[in-house]
C-alpha cells in the first residue's frame, strides 16, 4: 500500500528529492524507492524517533541496503526509543542471507551487538554466514571484533583448522590465523611459533603452489628466534619430490637474503641464479619484479 494511502501516515507531508531544476543525469528510482524516500526525508526534517520509522527504514533497506544515511537513522531511532535490540538482530538474522556483502549491515550488526555488551549468539551467526561464503570479508572482519570485544579467543584457532582441512587455499582462514596467533592476550610464545611452522609445512605439502601457507610460513619465520635457515630442509624435501612452486624458489632467495643480511657476508649466487629462473620460467607473469629483486640482490654480492 502506498504511504500516501495509509492512515498512520496521513499527518506527514512528504518531501520531494531536489535535483535543481536542470539536472545533468536524473537517477531514474522506482515509485515506491522515490515515495518512501520521500517520507524519509520528513521524517529526519522533524527529528522524528518512533515505531513507524523503523517500518519505514526497514522498507527502504529493503529496496537499498547500502543506504548509509537510513541505516545510521535506523540506529538513532533505535536507542531513542529504547528498542527491543534483540528483536533487531532477530531482524538482522531475515535479511543477512541475502545482504551479506553490505558493509552496512554488518556495521550495523556491530552497533546493537556492542549496545547490548552481549556477543554470545554472534560466532554461530559468523559461521553460518561463511558456511556459505567462506571469503567474506565483511564477515571476517566482523568476526576479528566480536572475538576481540568478548575475548572468545579459545576456539580461534581449531576453528582455522577446520577450514584449512576443508579448503587448503582459503587465504580468509590464513590471514585469521595470524590475526588470533599475534591479537590474543599474551605473546606468542617461541614454542608457538615453531608449532605454526610444522603446520604451515604440513599444509604446503598438500598444495605447494597456493601462496597463501607460503606468506604464512614466511611471517612464522620472520617471528621466529631460529633463523631462516631453518627451513631449507623443507625446501629441499619438496624439490627432490619434483616440487617447482614458484613460492619454493622465492623462499629459498628470502632464505639467502635473510643469512647475507644478518650475517654481513656475500649472498649465495643461487639467489641471483633463482631470480633469473622465476623471471624466466617459473613465475614470468611477474618478470619485472624478479629483475628488480635480483638487482636488489646483486648489490649484497659484495
Amino acid at each position: 500500500m502506498s504511504y500516501a494511502d495509509r492512515e498512520d501516515w496521513k499527518d506527514v507531508q512528504p518531501i520531494p528529492q531536489d535535483d535543481g531544476p536542470n539536472p545533468l543525469v536524473p537517477i531514474a528510482y522506482g515509485n515506491d524507492y522515490r515515495e518512501a524516500m520521500d517520507y524519509f526525508r520528513a521524517v529526519m526534517r522533524t527529528e522524528e524517533k518512533s515505531k513507524r520509522v523503523l517500518e519505514l527504514t526497514a522498507d527502504i533497506i529493503d529496496m537499498n541496503p547500502a543506504h548509509y544515511t537510513v541505516w545510521q537513522y535506523r540506529q538513532d531511532t533505535l536507542f531513542a526509543i529504547n528498542a527491543d535490540l534483540r528483536a533487531e538482530l532477530e531482524y538482522i538474522n531475515e535479511i543477512a542471507s541475502e545482504q551479506a556483502k553490505s558493509y552496512q549491515i554488518w556495521h550495523h550488526r556491530q552497533v546493537v551487538v556492542d549496545k547490548l555488551g552481549d556477543g554470545s549468539g554472534e560466532l554461530a551467526f559468523i559461521n553460518a554466514i561463511i558456511d556459505e561464503d567462506s571469503k567474506n570479508y565483511h564477515a571476517w572482519s566482523y568476526r576479528q571484533w566480536v572475538v576481540t570485544r568478548f575475548d572468545y579467543w579459545d576456539k580461534e584457532l581449531l576453528y582455522t583448522d577446520d577450514l584449512l582441512v576443508f579448503d587448503v587455499r582459503n587465504n580468509s582462514a590464513w590471514n585469521h590465523r595470524h590475526f588470533v596467533l599475534f591479537n590474543r592476550p599474551g605473546k606468542a610464545s617461541a614454542t608457538d611459533i615453531q608449532n605454526e611452522i610444522t603446520f604451515a609445512k604440513n599444509k604446503i605439502a598438500l598444495a605447494p603452489n597456493n601462496q597463501s601457507g607460503w606468506t604464512y610460513l614466511h611471517a612464522m619465520l620472520e617471528a621466529s628466534e631460529e633463523p631462516f635457515s631453518q627451513i631449507e630442509p623443507f625446501l629441499r624435501e619438496l624439490q627432490e619430490k619434483g616440487v617447482t612452486s614458484p613460492h619454493l624458489w622465492s623462499m629459498y632467495i628470502d632464505v639467502y637474503e635473510n643469512e647475507a643480511k644478518s650475517g654481513r657476508k656475500p649472498i649465495n649466487p643461487a639467489a641471483v641464479e633463482y631470480c633469473g629462473e622465476l623471471a624466466t620460467r617459473w613465475d614470468p607473469i611477474r618478470e619485472k619484479y624478479w629483475h628488480y629483486r635480483r638487482t636488489q640482490l646483486e648489490q649484497l654480492a659484495h
